[in-house]
């Protein structure tokens, strides 16, 4: 039978055979890539990144997470285009797109669209065993660990010790991530260290077994004015336990966020949001990290400070969580 050039496109349209008419064009739509940006490998957002792109990939989707300074530069890198995704802490995403915070003075970053509501993350507060420290308030004149610039744990640890009446030049800051926090409060370096991260995080399991730490709370009087004061923060708890022989604190939270931007297609970010809530995420995140157990469909729309992207609105409208 002879087919001519008007009934083959046709056929070809159809049955989705349009590779015949372009040999390369299958070939080239085979991958796209989907980095999601992260923060330190000692801390939760890396192992949780790692476990969401390995479910998330499939033949035709490769997801792949990439460690950064944290919330702030994956911003900056979804802007620049560095990366196609990344976390954030609700904070620096409500901050960036409204151009206020420390993204006051600057361009807002109005392209900026959320994927899913992921865990709260909760801040920690960390001194060495047998310090003598009982408050915050406490650690005026002491070496701490703030952070680098660029994470969102820097602001959050400027604000908590400005709530308990600590100023800058009221100690000896530092700006080391987690890691080499830990291992210069091993080390005798510093007194203490901040760490906004879901619990538990491997960087204090180790130091818990291996040195011995406390947690010092957030909380009373002082905790209710920087909670009036930064509306993106919610009273939390880490329980006992949580971390080897340290008792458990009251404390404060933000949301950890997976966001994207505009230039992100609504069809591919449809996929990977229904991807993130498949059956084969929900097993991998049960059994992969302590945190995982948190990221529920339920709260995926909690506490979002900025739009959606339309292809994962259009998934939640699907799945019957927005009208």
């Amino acid at each position: 039978m002879t087919i001519d050039r008007r009934q083959f496109t046709a056929l070809a349209g159809a049955t989705g055979l349009a590779s015949l008419l372009a040999p390369g064009a299958a070939l080239a739509q085979a991958k796209q890539f989907f980095r999601i940006g992260t923060g330190g490998t000692a801390g939760t957002y890396y192992p949780i990144g790692g476990l969401i792109a390995n479910a998330i990939s499939t033949g035709t989707l490769d997801a792949s997470a990439v460690a950064t300074n944290g919330s702030v530069a994956n911003v900056n890198g979804i802007v620049g285009g560095a990366m196609e995704s990344g976390f954030s802490q609700s904070d620096v995403a409500s901050w960036a797109y409204s151009g206020t915070g420390v993204y006051q003075g600057r361009p807002k970053v109005e392209a900026l669209r959320a994927i899913a509501n992921l865990y709260p993350e909760s801040l920690h507060v960390v001194v060495k065993k047998g310090l003598n420290v009982r408050s915050i308030a406490d650690l005026k004149g002491k070496r701490i660990s703030i952070d680098e610039p660029g994470s969102g744990s820097i602001i959050n640890a400027k604000a908590i010790l400005a709530g308990f009446g600590i100023r800058d030049g009221d100690y000896r800051a530092e700006n080391l991530k987690p890691g080499p926090s830990a291992e210069k409060l091993k080390d005798g370096g510093l007194d203490a260290f901040f760490m906004t991260t879901g619990w538990p995080t491997a960087a204090l399991t180790e130091l818990a077994t291996t040195t011995g730490i406390e947690l010092l709370p957030i909380d009373g009087e002082a905790a209710k004015k920087i909670m009036a004061e930064f509306k993106f923060f919610a009273e939390d708890e880490i329980p006992d336990g949580a971390y080897k022989d340290v008792k458990g604190v009251k404390t404060l939270a933000v949301g950890a966020q997976w966001v994207t931007s505009t230039r992100m297609s609504a069809d591919l970010v449809y996929e990977v949001t229904k991807a993130l809530w498949s059956d084969k995420t929900r097993a991998l995140l049960d059994s992969g990290h302590a945190k995982g157990k948190a990221i529920r469909k339920e709260t995926a729309l909690q506490g979002l400070g900025i739009p959606l992207h339309d292809g994962a609105a259009r998934f939640y409208k699907e799945a019957g969580l927005l009208r």
